[in-house]
């Protein structure tokens, strides 16, 4: 429940506040009175958009703050952010003559985001916008569903979440098929790759033995001749060579051998070096005789080579690169063909969803199904209540598409006149039957949130006996909770718990609108004003004074 509504200096009112109550608090006066300012204030609580130019004239902002009851659930979700034995919640908005705002709950800063979520619970307002988005196919749709209940409201939610994670899946899977055409290219590609490698099998040791024996090969008679020369140099077959000269050399030691311990040291290694050259002349001849100068060898290793040196031409310029690349391709042709895998899993998920989104949209589909005609029915009795006793509603639910919402479309009906074949709510309604239509529907599609209701121009369009009957339905919505209505017919005002004035005083500049609690002494007064008859006329004060006692 909203207990007070503070306003200050906003457009005609320069302070006001409202002590409002249980039950039907009503709001009235003159036509420009500021009546609508109100309405704007409340607007600002809900987190609305503030206007240019709302702030009263030679103020620096304007300010307006409601105190609410604070409901068990509201309080869980705040948390820390109000005290643990608070009762009252306290929402506010300061606008500056800039059009800057500031938003607080409870005393501390907050964004208009946050103030739109937190008064979503305690306050719902009903302007003539509202009565206008009666006729969208969403509302209605809204309004059925808030009609069939919290399990059912529970399912939509469900359904809505299901919705969402099945566009996912089709998303998903329509990158994976966009993509597989060039996975498909990307693959083909590594493993012609892969193949021409491992193919080929590089190895660095076999590169670097190919190509010393290339060398030799390609050099083999020279290598002949110098090693062949130098086996003769050492050991001739003829004639004196190293080896024989260090044979002599050695038998000219000897003969002195034992005479002096460092000739001996020498003559050992002389003895040495003959051994040496001796085994090096064996080696070379040895070497010779193994050259081998067959040019299918040498075209072998050039061959070789060759593979070799294309493939580090083409994947980094040596053999450890070929071999890098190599792992690279097999990592990617893993993924790739993971990606394939996905593009399976992601299309089984997806009939699976859909499958899952089919089944929920049909237990949508039945519960509105059975209790479409069991909310039309009670929205034709409370239309009986508000004077239009001869009119049809009807509610037509038609298969369409999923959407968020389920595969329902929600269409509302109405024949406001006997003979007349029922059309949509939105061609045939006039201002008047769409308030009525509204207040009948709210009645059955309440949905137990408790929030205070405030409504603007519910009594658009209507008068007489219309306009009392208005007035209990909303005396009856507020059987159970708070309503707020600003209206200019005195047979609603008759049947508030609180009345509330609103009047402008023009004498002063600039002009100022005042808000007071009317006591009981003032409510014909004011009647009579409403019913545009003179404070004296006393016909006019005697139907006041029946429509209070007929309250």
């Amino acid at each position: 429940m909203l207990h007070e509504l503070r306003v200050e200096n906003l457009l005609l009112i320069e302070r006001a506040e409202l002590r409002l109550t249980a039950g039907l608090n009503v709001l009235t006066g003159e036509t420009g009175a500021g009546k609508t300012v109100l309405a704007h204030a409340l607007d600002l609580l809900l987190g609305g958009k503030a206007r240019s130019g709302i702030v009263r004239p030679g103020a620096t902002e304007a300010y307006v703050e409601g105190v609410f009851d604070l409901p068990e659930g509201l309080r869980e979700r705040l948390g820390e952010r109000v005290p643990e034995d608070a009762e009252d919640l306290v929402l506010a908005r300061r606008v500056t003559a800039e059009g800057r705002t500031r938003a607080y709950v409870g005393g501390r800063a907050a964004n208009v985001a946050e103030l739109q979520e937190i008064a979503a619970d305690l306050i719902s307002f009903y302007g003539q916008h509202e009565h206008r988005r009666l006729t969208l196919a969403t509302a209605q749709l809204d309004l059925l569903d808030a009609a069939c209940g919290p399990e059912h409201l529970e399912r939509r939610a469900a359904f809505a979440a299901a919705h969402a994670r099945t566009r996912t899946l089709e998303q998903r899977l329509e990158e994976l098929r966009d993509r597989a055409g060039a996975r498909e290219r990307e693959l083909d590609l590594l493993e012609f790759e892969l193949a021409e490698i491992e193919a080929a099998a590089p190895d660095a040791a076999e590169e670097a033995e190919l190509v010393a024996r290339r060398e030799r090969l390609r050099h083999v008679e020279a290598l002949r001749t110098a090693a062949h020369a130098a086996a003769d140099a050492l050991a001739p077959e003829d004639g004196d060579g190293v080896v024989s000269l260090l044979g002599g050399a050695t038998a000219g030691l000897d003969v002195v051998r034992e005479v002096d311990g460092d000739l001996d040291a020498l003559a050992e290694r002389t003895r040495t070096l003959g051994y040496e050259a001796d085994d090096l002349a064996a080696e070379l001849r040895r070497y010779v005789d193994g050259l081998d100068a067959d040019p299918q060898a040498l075209e072998a290793a050039d061959e070789r080579l060759t593979v070799l040196d294309r493939l580090k031409r083409k994947h980094g310029g040596t053999i450890e690169a070929v071999l890098e690349h190599a792992d690279g391709c097999r990592e990617r042709r893993d993924e790739l063909q993971g990606a394939e895998v996905a593009l399976e899993e992601t299309a089984a998920a997806l009939q699976d969803a859909r499958a899952d989104l089919q089944e929920r949209a049909a237990q949508l589909h039945r519960t509105r199904v059975e209790q479409a005609p069991v909310f039309a029915e009670a929205v034709r009795e409370r239309l009986t209540a508000l004077a239009m006793e001869a009119a049809r509603f009807e509610v037509d639910v038609a298969v369409r598409e999923p959407t968020t919402t389920g595969a329902d479309a929600v269409e509302f009906r109405i024949a406001a006149n006997p003979g007349v074949p029922a059309g949509p709510l939105r061609d045939i309604a006039s201002g008047g039957e769409l308030s009525r239509v509204m207040l009948a529907i709210m009645g059955v599609a309440n949905d137990g949130s408790g929030a205070t209701l405030v409504f603007d121009e519910v009594d658009a369009g209507i008068g007489g006996v219309t306009a009392r009957a208005v007035g209990e339905q909303l005396r009856a919505l507020g059987a159970g909770r708070q309503v707020v209505c600003i209206t200019h017919l005195p047979q609603i005002a008759s049947l508030a718990a609180r009345h509330f004035s609103i009047e402008k005083d023009v004498t002063v500049e600039p002009a100022v609108t005042t808000v007071r609690l009317l006591e009981q002494r003032e409510l014909v007064g004011e009647l009579v004003r409403m019913l545009g008859a003179e404070s004296d006329d006393v016909a006019a004060r005697r139907h006041a004074k029946e429509l209070l006692k007929a309250a």
